[in-house]
């Protein structure tokens, strides 16, 4: 758990919250998605908007009910009242998971979406020695505040581009990175978002 990102960090919850605060919490982000608050957007923010719903609604198949949240929350080590102290063996970024485990976990298609931001995980996980150098993860889509926390957990120095003028006092949603996905960086380089916010509309 303490390796990559979980579904509770991008819903912006703890693993603790009750069903209600998931909804409210999933439902308060998707809303920041809303057409009428991408009517005009550049087309890197629309794309961005569609991987964040994407992410979202990953994060809710996985949270949104009794049984699967229960079933990720197993997997990924959280312990609940009235367990014993065993752990499983491994998490979904880790060897000897399976395509199987990960849809009963993210679902088909939230599988192939964490995919790339389960990676991170074995950057994060601990190394014998530290690699000179990794590839770039993908962190367009995310919202500022879970970007910030696998920034800062990957050792990058981050600088911020605020794309909107006047922005509404909402969370920002990052649109665009340099260096780019995929590209080769190490640890300490630095590393710049585009963050887009709905702007402020007169009344």
């Amino acid at each position: 758990m303490a390796t990559g990102i979980t579904w509770y960090e991008v819903l912006g919850v703890l693993p603790t919250a009750s069903a209600a605060e998931v909804k409210d919490a999933y439902d308060a982000k998707a809303a920041l998605l809303a057409p009428r608050m991408l009517a005009g957007a550049p087309s890197i923010v629309v794309n961005a908007a569609s991987r964040a719903q994407q992410i979202l609604d990953a994060a809710w198949w996985a949270l949104g009910d009794a049984t699967r949240r229960l079933a990720y929350d197993d997997a990924i080590g959280i312990m609940h009242a009235g367990e014993g102290l065993d752990r499983r063996d491994s998490d979904p970024s880790e060897p000897g998971w399976g395509t199987s485990q990960a849809d009963v976990v993210y679902g088909a298609g939230g599988a192939a979406l964490m995919g790339g931001l389960m990676a991170l995980g074995d950057f994060l996980g601990p190394h014998a020695a530290e690699p000179h150098h990794f590839t770039v993860p993908d962190i367009r889509g995310l919202f500022f505040r879970e970007c910030t926390l696998i920034v800062g957990r990957m050792g990058f120095h981050l600088s911020v581009v605020r794309l909107t003028e006047h922005p509404m006092p909402v969370e920002g949603l990052v649109v665009g990175q340099s260096p780019a996905p995929a590209g080769k960086a190490h640890r300490d380089s630095p590393l710049t978002i585009q963050v887009w916010h709905p702007p402020h509309t007169s009344p």
